[in-house]
């Protein structure tokens, strides 16, 4: 259970990151990356309290969330997981279209999974 609550805890920094990255002007480079990682964390922590395997790669990391989505109820941010990466590369390399996103519902939406992922591990 140690590492569900480090890597909770790990989210919610990130999540303030993001909380403060999306109002106007939106800060996209912040908001991309940390809303990333920030989901990344979540995951983890979700499957760590399920005894479920993470990977370090981005992709799989996905393919976890569909689990978590599937077979234990957390909403489902599989995509946005995708189209957050995309955007972190854009934002990073260059090498990458940016996502066509708005900058509420994504922070929304993360902040609804950590809180979703927060009750799972508190309730564990």
């Amino acid at each position: 259970m140690s590492k569900a609550l480090d890597k909770l805890g790990l989210a919610r920094r990130h999540l303030e990151r993001v909380l403060a990255a999306w109002g106007a002007p939106t800060d996209w480079d912040d908001l991309s990356l940390y809303g990333f990682y920030c989901l990344e964390a979540a995951v983890e922590a979700a499957a760590s309290c399920l005894g479920l395997e993470t990977s370090k790669k981005h992709w799989e990391k996905a393919d976890v969330a569909i689990e978590l989505h599937k077979k234990h109820g957390l909403p489902d941010v599989e995509q946005l997981l995708r189209d957050l990466n995309d955007a972190r590369k854009s934002a990073a390399y260059g090498d990458v279209p940016a996502p066509d996103l708005n900058a509420e519902d994504v922070a929304s939406e993360i902040e609804q999974y950590v809180d979703a992922v927060a009750t799972l591990v508190g309730g564990a």
